[in-house]
């Protein structure tokens, strides 16, 4: 396979590495600081800042074929998420103006070490590349197979260098995609042409004074997302929510920001209580954007995550609360046309 072939570290030009706001300070794909003392970290959101979740590799290339060649920190362990969307790469390729799905990494599900072709075609064209970072491990090393004579060249297809960063839970992080391009900051990256920054953990978004800091510093932001209601609930929503938003617009005086309330749960066509929570929960998240409104701030919304889904929401997961490719899909067409407006870019 490899006799042909040229490995290429995509940290290194003409390759454009997106997704990782400290990645120049920090030389590893991690989406928070190192943790120290000083920097107070959650021990679980510590951990899950090492899952590459909205990493991506951007770059053009003529080759014919593409292989993805990845060292994991760990194997493949979730039983209702795909290996595929878990610690699989996968890859988009501009046809006709607009990234299409290429190719995933295919692999022996245990491994911590796989070489995988994602892309072949006859044909020696210039074509604009995404690969796409694993969502819920984190890759130690990452290396672009190109055929020996392929010319590589920047990509061209990020509309502007603002950034949309988005700050939640377990479905924000990507569970469960079967791949890691149907995530919806994802998609979300690649219909509007921007970089998106995945500040979602897995059972914790919590909303803490750390974490609205640290959302808070990322520089170039044009939009932020706040979608941690489903790992925080009523009371420590009405304790943090309030900061982390002050905490946004004391450094961004002037940026967008979108509270977005959770996603429906397919066990409130069950439960009376269920339901109920899930409205007040909502109308507490509304009421602070109101409250925000009324006090002069004028670049701030609410969108109900409730009905993202539809009437058919029950569909639209895989355990009842975490989306399939179908509610990501659904997500990004509702959450798309909002960013695209508030950043001023074209929605395709």
């Amino acid at each position: 396979m490899s006799e042909n072939i040229i490995w290429h570290n995509p940290n290194n030009e003409p390759f454009r590495i997106y997704g990782f706001a400290w990645l120049k300070e920090l030389g590893k794909y991690r989406r928070l600081p190192v943790k120290t003392d000083a920097l107070p970290i959650p021990e679980a959101v510590d951990e899950l800042a090492n899952h590459t979740s909205g990493g991506q590799i951007r770059f053009a290339t003529d080759s014919k074929k593409i292989i993805i060649k990845a060292t994991l920190a760990g194997p493949a362990d979730m039983c209702h998420m795909p290996a595929t969307g878990q610690c699989g790469f996968d890859c988009y390729i501009y046809a006709g103006g607009k990234p299409r799905f290429a190719g995933c990494a295919k692999y022996e599900a245990r491994e911590v070490f796989y070489e995988c072709d994602i892309f072949e075609q006859p044909e020696a064209v210039m074509r604009e590349i995404i690969i796409n970072f694993p969502l819920y491990i984190g890759v130690e090393k990452a290396e672009v197979g190109l055929l020996a004579d392929a010319e590589i060249r920047p990509p061209s297809t990020i509309q502007h260098g603002k950034r949309c960063v988005v700050y939640g839970t377990s479905i924000t992080q990507g569970g469960c995609a079967s791949r890691p391009g149907m995530s919806y900051t994802n998609i979300l990256s690649r219909r509007l042409g921007i970089e998106c920054i995945n500040l979602g953990f897995s059972g914790s978004g919590r909303g803490e004074p750390v974490m609205a800091e640290l959302v808070a510093s990322i520089p170039d932001a044009g939009c932020f997302i706040l979608d941690y209601e489903a790992n925080a609930g009523y009371e420590q929503l009405e304790q943090t929510m309030p900061h982390f938003l002050q905490t946004i617009r004391n450094k961004n005086p002037f940026v967008p920001i979108i509270v977005v309330s959770k996603t429906a749960y397919a066990h409130v066509n069950f439960s009376d209580e269920a339901f109920i929570w899930q409205n007040k929960c909502r109308e507490l998240q509304r009421g602070f954007v109101c409250q925000r409104e009324s006090a002069g701030d004028d670049n701030i919304y609410f969108m109900d995550g409730s009905k993202f889904f539809g009437e058919d929401f029950d569909e639209c997961t895989v355990d009842g609360a975490h989306p399939t490719d179908l509610g990501f899909i659904r997500i990004a067409d509702i959450l798309a046309p909002e960013v695209a407006n508030l950043m001023g870019l074209r929605h395709h």
